[in-house]
């Protein structure tokens, strides 16, 4: 216990919540680039740089309608020449005055010149009259519309989206260049956590952590996630944490990190010469968070009460998370928003509270305590109440985060 206090895991070294977000940031960069299956594993991933055009978008003049392609002369009559279906490769010429049938996406003839919508011709056995003269262009996109061969046709640091995949997908890409996901470790402690099924004997808890932050994870596109669980034992704490630093660009714990008896991690983590960026941030809840880095793997060690861990994962590790991804926006928007609850905040510490936001009202729950999930299954925001606040009135503007769920 001592050694741990000569290293400063004590109140007199919590810092701001300002200074530990930046220290996050400052501590965080994007990870190495990576090629990937652009329809099996992009989604939600960032460009790591430019991707060019390999073909024209369309790459021929398309029929925008059903209808008929006409090569235009100076009369209002045409003669119908024959017919072009998507997929059609058979190419037909025409001559002033002809016509041809055809459907949407359909390629039209080279000397087609503007294509009239069927709703506005009249049919008399091969012979077609349209209502009015049309515009050069009319009803076809030209070839390269949306990009020509050689061109961007997304800028690096693009976020792919379902319609950028379809997009890149229509250009016949297969695979794309992006910043690499994390590999991250999920650590869960204590001799009290048992597993949902099993029977929960006295004094046992079934541990919900490692579901929770995992499901956060996948929530976020964060597929590649380990799940471990260790007993309050010291060797398999030290064993465990130096394996997954190692394997792991992301270690995060939960429990284990405070100074009793048996809480092993912080103590773990100065034996494996983990650099301490902080432990402790004046706030509530989650006052007992650790943050670290072990060469290029980063390093948090979560309160073990699920509504304190869930709240510092929005607060920090979803930053991180973020900048690993090289996102322009890395911490969760923050908006002002009028409270519809009246709060009165105990102590000094700033503090995030859980609570549901709706058309621009906020509405602060009841059961705040750091051990209750129960109101956070209910939330989709947290209102953040500074230190020098006392208390909320209803009406009152407050700061609120809005999570991503």
């Amino acid at each position: 216990m001592q050694s741990l206090y000569l290293y400063g895991y004590n109140d007199v070294y919590m810092i701001s919540i300002e200074k530990a977000i930046a220290l996050v940031k400052s501590n965080t960069k994007p990870l190495l680039k990576e090629t990937v299956n652009l329809v099996e594993k992009s989604q939600g991933y960032i460009l790591s740089k430019d991707v060019y055009a390999p073909i024209n978008m369309p790459p021929f003049k398309q029929s925008a309608m059903d209808g008929y392609a006409l090569c235009l002369h100076d009369d209002l009559n045409y003669r119908l020449a024959g017919e072009v279906k998507a997929g059609d490769d058979h190419k037909i010429t025409l001559n002033p005055g002809e016509a041809v049938r055809i459907f949407t996406g359909a390629p039209v003839p080279d000397s087609a010149n503007a294509v009239v919508m069927q709703e506005h011709v009249v049919i008399h056995g091969d012979m077609m009259k349209i209502k009015n003269q049309l515009p050069i262009g009319h009803n076809i996109r030209p070839l390269g519309e949306q990009v020509k061969q050689g061109d961007v046709a997304l800028n690096k640091e693009t976020k792919l989206t379902p319609a950028g995949i379809g997009y890149l997908t229509s250009l016949g890409i297969v695979e794309v260049t992006v910043y690499k996901t994390p590999l991250i470790a999920l650590i869960t402690t204590g001799n009290e956590l048992i597993e949902a099924g099993q029977e929960l004997s006295h004094g046992k808890i079934y541990e919900s952590n490692s579901k929770m932050l995992c499901s956060a994870l996948q929530h976020l596109n964060f597929d590649d996630v380990s799940i471990h669980k260790v007993e309050d034992d010291y060797d398999e704490t030290k064993s465990k944490l130096q394996s997954a630093i190692k394997d792991n660009d992301l270690v995060i714990v939960t429990g284990g990190i405070s100074v009793g008896d048996y809480d092993f991690v912080g103590k773990a983590l100065i034996e494996l010469k983990v650099e301490t960026l902080f432990y402790k941030v004046k706030q509530k809840p989650g006052k007992p968070l650790f943050f670290g880095k072990k060469d290029d793997t980063l390093i948090f060690a979560l309160p073990g009460n699920p509504a304190a861990a869930l709240s510092c994962f929005y607060v920090y590790v979803y930053s991180a998370l973020r900048t690993m991804m090289n996102e322009s926006e890395v911490e969760l928007p923050r908006i002002q928003a009028k409270s519809k609850s009246a709060f009165v905040k105990k102590g000094d510490r700033p503090q995030f509270l859980k609570a549901i936001f709706h058309q621009g009202q906020v509405d602060i729950l009841e059961g705040q305590s750091s051990s209750m999930l129960q109101t956070f299954a209910l939330s989709n925001a947290l209102v953040f109440i500074p230190a020098e606040v006392t208390k909320i009135d209803i009406n009152d503007r407050v700061e609120t985060i809005l999570l991503p769920i």
